[in-house]
């Protein structure tokens, strides 16, 4: 069956323009109630624009640990009143997913992979709609394998690309492949670069990052307990990865960019290199390692929602 393209001219997507938020479902204007289920949170037992209509910076990633961490270092950076250790999950009422509000900043963990995240942003979209938010930017920020870059580099996405290096994710929708275009904000990427210059402190690239199902097999590994190909076979892929502008490899990128763009939202993802594939599979740095490289994304898009807010001149 022939996948239905939704590109730049497809009836799907918005011009990034500053207005409200913007869901593309009609059907959500006949619901009394919308439960945000995942979320704990609904349109009827809760004030959503009175709760978040001054959100305007919303970062995203897979472990509720490091997002809750987030959200007590942009309550620092961002010299809020209060004491950082004492912000509350507003997900308490589930276990799925955590989420903090620090001022116009939101920070939500989103598990691991596409299936995950996509719930997530499903809620989160329609919560930012239902809210009446305007101009948000939305972060992903992870960690990722590098590919020809040395541990601790932070990527800054141009494309998020699927296995075969195509800027596109596919959406099965009653039996239908539905493709989706994954290019991200080209204004936002450069402002980030922009701020890597400013802080001087990590290496910063803009490049493709490539977005597999799974963690092993799906990214070439040698070391799961499935293998099916030899280290010449792997590297042979990296190698064509890296020729077609691939700088790194995670597990959901391309929904996020696709997501992003149907809805008109600005995004960016920004993931942290633990190691270069091209020279192993298996994550060796010490955990203090680790902890300051995964901190890396954090102090970049603090640094760029700082000068946003007028922090940083």
């Amino acid at each position: 069956m022939a996948p239905i393209l939704l590109n730049h001219m497809g009836s799907e997507e918005n011009e990034y323009i500053n207005e409200q938020v913007q869901v593309k479902n009609p059907n959500l204007d006949t619901m009394e109630e919308d439960i945000l289920y995942h979320f704990s949170l609904s349109t009827k037992t809760h004030n959503l624009p009175e709760m978040f209509g001054d959100i305007k910076f919303v970062c995203v990633g897979g472990s509720a640990n490091r997002m809750k961490a987030f959200a007590q270092f942009i309550h620092q950076e961002l010299k809020l009143p209060g004491n950082p250790g004492d912000i509350k999950d507003i997900c308490e009422g589930t276990d799925r997913y955590c989420m903090y509000k620090v001022g116009p900043v939101l920070s939500i963990s989103h598990g691991m992979g596409v299936p995950s995240i996509s719930i997530m942003l499903h809620e989160l979209i329609k919560l930012l709609h239902h809210a009446q938010c305007r101009d948000v930017v939305l972060f992903r920020l992870g960690t990722s394998g590098g590919v020809g870059l040395a541990p601790g580099t932070v990527v800054i996405t141009e494309k998020a690309v699927d296995y075969s290096f195509r800027p596109q994710f596919e959406q099965v929708v009653l039996g239908k492949v539905i493709t989706r275009n994954t290019e991200l904000d080209e204004g936002v990427a450069n402002e980030l670069l922009q701020c890597s210059s400013e802080l001087q402190t990590f290496p910063t690239v803009i490049g493709n990052t490539m977005c597999t199902h799974d963690f092993y097999e799906g990214q070439g590994r040698l070391d799961g307990a499935l293998c099916s190909f030899s280290q010449e076979e792997k590297l042979e892929y990296l190698r064509k990865a890296y020729e077609a502008g691939v700088r790194n490899i995670e597990m959901e990128s391309t929904v996020f960019a696709a997501m992003c763009r149907v809805c008109g939202l600005k995004g960016a993802v920004v993931c942290v290199a633990l190691l270069n594939r091209f020279e192993g599979d298996q994550i060796t740095s010490s955990h203090d390692v680790l902890v300051e490289y995964q901190q890396r994304p954090q102090i970049l898009v603090a640094h760029f929602i700082k000068k946003r807010l007028g922090y940083i001149i």
